[in-house]
């Protein structure tokens, strides 16, 4: 059976110049990589890659109407079955439980975990999963069997409403693959708890990826006055007002995640220290400058400012003109705390940037720490899309 299963396999050649970038582990094949094909292929089929010299490049799945055509799965000449995906996921696992992740992370990062274009988050009991492209979603039933197998869930929910899906064929959709169950829940983090609602919330739900980060702030905010713009559903915020912050404020243009952030103010018990208030950052930012207001922190969390390489100056500019601004409204020796979760824009590029922003500003900035995403979302080198959140720190005096 298994001799059959080889033999009838598609196999796929590489062109000559592209050996190197496979060969050094990037799973990604793009269509004008691809030298010649030995077979019939069908979108989502499990192909057998070859080097221009024959030798085995590993396994993937094809989609001949993807830019990415190939997404591989392994460098071995195994079976591509229900157990592959089950160990696989049950590595994820392990490797967590290494870092002590337990009850809430992101449990498959994609091509991080040789499983491309696979995102599961666990929350407690309950799992958000996304497959973002067809090779992938061919294999949901099986990843649904898996994960019910290892963790024997309370629920298990898809958040395919994402655009990227298109490209790859695959229609927008979300829903319940078990049982039905109530979708807002609440999780703890650094002894704090937080409503997360897993089918209206942003991504999956909540973003994990900053929850290393978040307790990085804890001795910059005792007995601080603390601005959090960009605020989302407060999770820094409130962490600010837990490691004693004097007063902190949130804003955030969506009037939703600010009634959810005022929900986890209250929730924590922490809503006489933390407010938050549906506002523009970008005006407040600007506006309240001018006016002279100032505070010991402020912290900057704002979304992906580009999707696209096409514009990657515009983005630039923005990260540039929010962090000057959150540097005008510092007390001198105060702390800015600024992410950039673009991983269009680069870690040197995003640490540029700032450094323009304080000159510009006539700010010198002393760096207290610069971090990436929280270990369960594993960066491997060679594949930048697995390297895409800095979070920094830095004191900013005047000149």
């Amino acid at each position: 059976m298994f001799c059959d299963y080889i033999c009838d396999m598609t196999k796929v050649y590489l062109n000559k110049r592209i050996q190197p970038r496979i060969a050094s582990g990037h799973p990604w094949i793009y269509n004008n990589e691809i030298d010649r094909v030995a077979g019939p292929i069908e979108a989502g089929d499990i192909v057998e890659v070859y080097y221009f010299d024959g030798q085995l490049a590993g396994r993937g799945y094809i989609n001949p109407d993807s830019q990415i055509m190939i997404r591989l799965l392994t460098r071995k000449r195994e079976e591509i079955n229900a157990s592959f995906f089950h160990q696989k996921i049950s590595e994820a696992w392990a490797y967590r439980q290494k870092l002590g992740y337990t009850e809430n992370c992101r449990l498959v990062f994609g091509e991080a975990d040789g499983l491309p274009a696979l995102i599961v988050d666990k929350f407690n009991d309950y799992f958000v999963i996304q497959t973002l492209s067809l090779g992938i979603e061919k294999w949901k039933a099986e990843i649904i069997a898996a994960i019910n197998t290892i963790f024997n869930p309370k629920g298990i929910y898809e958040r395919n409403d994402v655009p990227v899906r298109e490209l790859e064929g695959l229609i927008q959709q979300k829903g319940f693959l078990t049982d039905p169950f109530p979708t807002e829940i609440i999780i703890k983090e650094n002894d704090l708890q937080f409503y997360v609602n897993i089918e209206t919330g942003q991504k999956t739900g909540y973003f994990l990826d900053q929850q290393d980060n978040r307790r990085a702030i804890q001795n910059i905010v005792k007995g601080a006055d603390v601005l959090g713009a960009f605020t989302y559903t407060g999770t820094f915020e409130i962490h600010a007002a837990h490691y004693g912050a004097k007063s902190v404020l949130g804003i955030d243009i969506s009037e939703s995640a600010v009634e959810q952030a005022n929900k986890n103010a209250v929730l924590n018990k922490l809503d006489h220290i933390v407010k938050f208030e549906a506002m523009n950052a970008f005006d407040v930012l600007k506006n309240w400058g001018r006016e002279g207001k100032k505070y010991d922190v402020v912290m900057l969390d704002p979304p992906a400012f580009t999707k696209s390489r096409n514009n990657i100056d515009k983005a630039v500019t923005g990260y540039k003109e929010i962090n000057l601004r959150g540097m005008q409204l510092l007390r001198n020796g105060g702390f800015l705390v600024t992410s950039s979760c673009t991983n269009l824009v680069s870690p040197e590029l995003f640490l540029d940037t700032i450094y323009m922003a304080a000159r510009d500003a006539k700010k010198r900035i002393r760096q207290v720490t610069y971090q990436t995403q929280s270990s369960d979302h594993p960066i491997i080198w060679g594949m930048e899309n697995t390297h895409y959140l800095k979070f920094l720190i830095v004191e900013v005096c005047d000149r």
